[in-house]
């Protein structure tokens, strides 16, 4: 009997052990530069937008050029775009590549190609207190 209460024992300690390293394995994660990269990436191809906020500095800067039209957004306005298309799945192909990288900061070239255009962006991405973040996108319409 005292066996089976000393198993017991033993196998709720080591469930109990593993859902901490669970947590903390997901909230490391969320703290690399590969998420903030994918989580961009959904938010504008799948629409979700929600998690997007989580990887954006508070002092991103938002371009796009249109043509000779230059439109700069904060976060607040980036962010409020596109909660318009929320859950709204865009009709693109996506490919991404880094084209620079060091311990600090890396970009990358992020191409959305639809039927008829491609949305070309480069996005810097810099380490942080709080995991990589995103602090640049310039976006441009070919």
């Amino acid at each position: 009997m005292k066996k089976l209460a000393s198993l017991i024992a033993a196998i709720c300690l080591v469930f109990s052990l593993s859902s901490f390293v669970k947590d903390e394995s997901t909230k490391d994660l969320k703290l690399t530069m590969d998420y903030a990269i994918k989580t961009y990436v959904d938010a504008i191809s799948l629409g979700k937008v929600k998690p997007l906020a989580e990887v954006l500095d508070s002092d991103v800067k938002y371009t796009v050029t249109h043509g000779e039209k230059i439109m700069n957004f904060n976060r607040s306005e980036m962010l409020d775009q596109l909660k318009a298309s929320e859950n709204l799945r865009q009709n693109c192909d996506v490919k991404y590549s880094l084209v620079e990288q060091n311990t600090s900061q890396a970009i990358y070239k992020v191409v959305f190609t639809y039927d008829t255009f491609a949305r070309t962006n480069y996005v810097t991405i810099a380490q942080t207190k709080k995991g990589w973040k995103l602090t640049s996108i310039s976006s441009a319409f070919n």
